[in-house]
């Protein structure tokens, strides 16, 4: 049998913190006033080659390196090509929506890529030092990112904010692992789920199950750790905003389904009634608050709650189905707001100074392609058959319905319902025919160029492909999921839990 070299099993980070360094470098290299748009094609080519070497990925054997740190298995190519493909749509269309004259869009390009390494380990890492590392590598880079447009008000408020809550929140995560340390004397999540069982101080464990837990929700805005989100998304750029709502979610996701079904798994009990508290919280409390809502982009984070809980509805599931439907989930969500973001971003221009659904008015006949995509995209949120959005949320509540959660499955769906509502709203407000005493540039709209072009047809048919043929797609996540199993040795367990039940 042949050894895997170790560092195969982080070719795609590699791939991706040389683009970075590339790009830096040469930003240095290029005399102040002269456009940097050429750096965004290196950003992108060195993130298509990334996604191209986690697709190589597949063909090596499941194993880990580098002392059993980081891992290589369907689940973890699954969630790498996932985030490569969003960090390049993100930068397909920043290339078109910056402008010429913007600050420092050298470091703008490389804050991305680096923050998609972070992204990326943090996927692959099966211990929890390096899970922090990663997790703080993707967090900075998104904390710049959210302030970028610093002339404005708004943009550094956005990053104090997201800093601040962040920090906190990542102090959460990191006092939870001292703990699990403390009890089981390793941070290694194998090693975890073997001796997670057998400690001697549960009381220990239980804790640092629910300060891990608050940590990696806060990162994907679910309720009640979401005060960050409408504030955030409405100060940072939207091709940011598309980014952040679902690269680092997908990544904190994919650590959130190691940490319940691979190193806690025998505390079900304890996390699944948490996890099924804060889905129909943040479902109702995501929904209720979009309904309010003029700003498009509050009105798309406040939804983003909402499709948080969503997603954590597929948690209630047992083993691999709950898995599989998260993390197909994760794809379709992924695919269909990123999507939209680039509509909100070509039509509402780079100041965005006209933020509210009604400057929409109309866009279906200012622009046929924009109003067409912000409609087909939003149906896809809604959750109408034959897109993503569809299939995302048939496979999510029918794991609840598997695992035994019928009540939060029809939670699920009328939340849907009153999601709807909102969603319609803009729709309608894109589609209905302006005023004759209206400028036809009502919206600063972004010129249609090749690379936003390719990023919304890469959104597009993605989210076509996951609503019309998702059988593909969701084998692989099925594959990915059999590989994220609790250790052998967890046989141990039924008795521990027999005889804590007698006690």
């Amino acid at each position: 049998m042949n050894q895997v070299p170790d560092i195969y099993r982080i070719l795609p980070e590699v791939v991706l913190t040389i683009t970075g360094v590339i790009v830096m470098l040469v930003d240095a290299s290029i005399a102040p006033g002269r456009s940097r748009r050429g750096l965004g094609w290196v950003a992108a080519f060195g993130t298509t080659a990334a996604l191209l070497v986690s697709e190589w990925q597949l063909s090596l054997p499941a194993g880990s390196g580098f002392s059993d740190t980081v891992e290589t298995s369907t689940f973890t190519v699954f969630f790498h090509m996932l985030i490569c493909g969003i960090v390049l749509v993100t930068l397909l269309i920043s290339l078109d929506s910056l402008p010429e004259d913007s600050h420092h869009q050298g470091e703008y390009y490389a804050l991305i890529t680096f923050g998609a390494v972070g992204m990326c380990l943090l996927t692959g890492a099966v211990e929890l030092l390096v899970v922090f590392i990663a997790l703080e590598i993707s967090s900075i880079s998104t904390y710049i990112l959210a302030g970028y447009r610093k002339q404005t008000g708004r943009g550094p408020e956005a990053a104090i904010k997201y800093f601040l809550l962040g920090s906190f929140a990542t102090a959460f995560l990191l006092y939870g692992i001292a703990m699990v340390f403390g009890a089981t004397g390793t941070t290694s999540v194998y090693e975890i789920a073997r001796s997670v069982s057998t400690a001697q101080n549960q009381g220990l464990v239980h804790a640092a199950l629910a300060l891990m837990l608050v940590g990696i929700l806060f990162k994907v805005s679910a309720a009640p750790f979401h005060v960050w989100t409408p504030d955030v998304y409405e100060g940072a750029p939207s091709p940011v905003v598309g980014l952040m709502s679902t690269a680092p979610k997908a990544a904190a996701f994919a650590f959130l389904l190691r940490i319940v079904y691979e190193m806690f798994p025998t505390l079900r009990s304890v996390w699944a009634p948490a996890l099924w508290v804060i889905a129909v919280l943040s479902m109702t409390v995501g929904n209720l608050a979009a309904l309010r809502q003029q700003n498009v982009k509050r009105m798309l984070a406040y939804s983003s709650i909402a499709h948080a809980g969503y997603l954590l509805s597929a948690f209630a599931a047992f083993g691999a189905s709950g898995i599989a439907a998260a993390s197909f989930y994760t794809a379709a969500y992924a695919a269909m707001n990123v999507g939209v973001f680039a509509v909100v971003t070509m039509a509402s221009g780079y100041n965005e100074d006209r933020p509210l659904i009604q400057d929409y008015k109309g866009l279906l006949y200012r622009s046929p392609l924009l109003g067409s995509l912000l409609i087909f995209f939003l149906i896809s949120l809604i959750g109408i058959p034959f897109t993503g959005g569809f299939f995302g949320k048939f496979y999510s509540f029918s794991a609840a319905v598997g695992g035994g959660a019928v009540v939060l499955a029809v939670i699920g769906l009328l939340n849907s319902g009153v999601a709807a509502a909102y969603y319609l709203r803009l729709a309608f407000a894109a589609a209905q025919r302006p005023d004759e005493d209206e400028s036809e540039a009502r919206l600063p709209m972004v010129p249609m160029g090749i690379a936003v072009g390719a990023g919304l047809l890469f959104a597009v048919g993605a989210t076509l492909v996951l609503g019309i043929a998702p059988g593909t797609i969701l084998h692989i996540t099925e594959s990915g999921a059999h590989t994220l199993q609790a250790p052998p040795a967890m046989s141990i367990a039924p008795e521990v839990t027999a005889k804590q039940a007698n006690q």
